[in-house]
This record gives structure tokens, sequence and C-alpha cells, in this order.
């Protein structure tokens, strides 16, 4: 599949022209190893290193969608990974103060070198697994790795309207925070790899 046949894909599914043309300027094969290079417009999964994988272009713009990204936002993606998805929240969300937060160290350097230009995207190494408290609160939380459960601390980073997305074993959660209420919804029917937590 080529990067056209991606985009009508994703275009069926009913995404907005934003996510669209997000998809459209971000080059995914940017983001992963050379030898994984020709798939890198397949609507799925590829190893990037490590264990981590860059998530099916399908699941990234459902994420997106239920993020409801707007301009002059602070924005945290848990788990950046290759650093694709930070990306593609920078073209959506103008103006936009971006941080991400990797474990893994491979990831964390390459990923600065790929997004250099992006003047406003923070990557930071570290256990995402906490959210990043010196940083908040945020407007919008991504976690792009599964947790067991909805981990608390996460909500207490969220500003008031504020927005979480993240995976919970095989759903995606969409969560917001409206004047201190809770307004939770379940999508079932994913998969990731799991959020690792510092022992």
């Amino acid at each position: 599949m080529n990067k056209q046949q991606l985009i009508q894909e994703l275009k069926k599914e009913g995404f907005s022209d934003k996510i669209l043309k997000a998809f459209e300027t971000i080059k995914r094969e940017d983001f992963i190893p050379e030898k994984f290079k020709e798939y890198a417009y397949e609507n799925e999964p590829l190893p990037i290193e490590e264990g981590a994988t860059i998530s099916q272009p399908y699941t990234i713009a459902f994420m997106l969608n239920l993020l409801e990204l707007k301009d002059n936002q602070k924005i945290l993606e848990i788990g950046s990974g290759s650093g694709y998805v930070l990306a593609l929240i920078n073209e959506i969300s103008k103006n936009s103060e971006i941080y991400g937060i990797e474990r893994i160290k491979g990831l964390v350097e390459s990923s600065k070198k790929i997004l250099k230009d992006g003047k406003n995207i923070q990557i930071i190494q570290g256990d995402g697994s906490k959210g990043l408290k010196e940083k908040a609160p945020f407007d919008r939380i991504l976690v792009s790795a599964s947790a067991d459960k909805i981990p608390e601390s996460l909500f207490e980073q969220l500003s008031k309207n504020g927005i979480l997305v993240l995976p919970v074993q095989n759903s995606i959660f969409q969560i917001k925070k409206i004047n201190n209420q809770i307004i939770e919804k379940e999508f079932r029917g994913f998969v990731f790899v799991p959020l690792i937590e510092k022992e």
C-alpha cells in the first residue's frame, strides 16, 4: 500500500481533514528502521526498537480523533517511541507546547534527531507511567502503550476541561475532566504493547 491508498482508507473511516492532512504531510518512513521502510504505509503496526512498535495508522488516527486537539494547547504523549505521533500532533495542533516522555534511550535520541526542527516539542527520557508532573497541567494527555488500569496521577495532571486518551488492556478510553467531573467512554477491540513502569 502507498501513502495515498492509506489516506483513502482513513478517509473512508470518516476522520477529519485535519487528521488526514497530518498523515499526508508527515512521512511515516522517517520514523521506522530501514528494513521496514517498504511497509511504511501498510495499515499495521511495525517494530522499531527494543520491543517497541509504531502503532497501526488507523489506531493512531482513532486516538488523535478522541483527543479533540485544538491550537495553543499543552499536550503530553506518554510512550512517545519513534516520535511519529508527536509529529502528527504538532501538525494538527498549531502553536502548542508538546511533550513526549519515553523510557528507551535509543528512541529518545532518534526521535529528537528526527524532530529537531520542532521547536515546541520536548522529548524527555523517563518513566511515563506517572505522567510528567513538573510540566502539568496538560490540556491533552495521550498514552501510547496499554496500562492494566487508569493511572490516577494522570487525572491530576489534566487541566480543567482536559482530555485523557489511553489504552487499558484491549480497549481505548476517552476521559474528559469537566468541572472536576469525569466523563468516560470506552472503545473495545485494540491491541497495544504494555506500558512499562519502573520497578
